[in-house]
């Protein structure tokens, strides 16, 4: 019974001792593999910072009264007729031209202009009974002589009323500025300090184009004379009546 006992058992599967050797050393012997290296992640690019947004505007603070109203346009020159209540002692001037002699200056710079305001007041006189042999006309080299030729025609004490023609047209220069503002100064020192109406008939315009649109203020300053010399006369003869 001993005979099957004495013979050592051989395990299933097992793999001969030399061959288990061999494959060791054979492992020992292989270069180690190296083992591949992460590739590094992609640095994130940085986030744009983001715009402030702009602030809203504040609105000023507007009374709802006010803001309900129209915008008025700035004042513009409007004509009409001045109604004064009854009761009151009026002296009121006509633009007539019985016995009356009117001087009138006129300057010469920008002829084709003044020229055409000359005709238009001449023509006014004689419409409103003024005689050619009443009238005393004294050209000046421009604008800024007209005060003086007005002064020396009211001085004579010849003449009722002075009327005054220019046209000044700005140019590129502050000239226009000086010239406009000492004509009508001027002219209204000679009406102040003598007592005779110089009436303001020169243009002051931006260009010749609206000089030519307003050459009918010769007539109309015509008719400012006439009416203040009338004034000033119906003064004298109320001043002349209240003396003793």
């Amino acid at each position: 019974m001993s005979d099957g006992l004495d013979q050592p058992r051989l395990g299933l599967n097992e793999e001969p001792e030399e061959e288990r050797r061999e494959d060791v050393w054979e492992d020992a012997d292989a270069e180690p593999v190296a083992e591949p290296e992460p590739e590094p992640e992609p640095e994130a690019e940085p986030e744009a910072e983001a715009e402030p947004e702009p602030e809203p505007e504040e609105e000023e603070d507007v009374p709802a009264e006010e803001d309900e109203l129209p915008r008025l346009r700035s004042p513009e020159h409007a004509g009409g007729e001045l109604q004064i209540p009854d009761g009151y002692g009026v002296i009121e001037g006509e633009p007539t031209g019985n016995r009356r002699a009117v001087g009138i200056v006129v300057a010469r710079f920008n002829g084709e202009l003044t020229g055409e305001l000359l005709r238009r007041a001449l023509d006014e006189l004689e419409r409103l009974g003024v005689g050619r042999e009443a009238v005393t006309v004294i050209p000046v080299p421009g604008a800024f002589e007209l005060p003086l030729a007005a002064m020396a025609l009211a001085k004579t004490r010849r003449y009722s009323c002075i009327v005054a023609l220019g046209a000044v047209i700005r140019g590129e220069t502050p000239h226009f500025d000086y010239i406009a503002s000492e004509a009508a100064s001027g002219l209204q020192l000679a009406g102040l300090e003598t007592g005779v109406p110089v009436a303001f008939g020169v243009l002051t315009t931006e260009n010749e184009e609206q000089a030519r649109a307003r050459l009918d203020k010769a007539s109309e300053a015509v008719r400012t004379a006439l009416e203040m010399a009338d004034v000033f006369s119906q003064l004298r003869a109320a001043a002349g009546a209240a003396s003793p």
